[in-house]
């Protein structure tokens, strides 16, 4: 019972992670090792300040 429990647990933290944005840095730095080796990896904070500015600069279809 304890490891259906677990992979329950597991299963809404990577959905949550996944809706908040958190896992997008991971995927960011995996994507710049594998296709741009010699660029220099962004701080987290420096990643989502960029992130943000884009956002902000190129609002698209958002809602707010």
């Amino acid at each position: 019972m304890g490891g259906v429990v677990r992979r329950g647990w597991r299963a809404v933290a990577w959905y949550v992670k996944g809706v908040m944005g958190e896992s997008d840095y991971e995927r960011y730095v995996a994507h710049l090792r594998r296709h741009h080796p010699t660029a220099p990896v962004p701080t987290v904070g420096a990643y989502w300040r960029d992130r943000y500015a884009a956002q902000d600069a190129n609002p698209g279809a958002r809602c707010c």
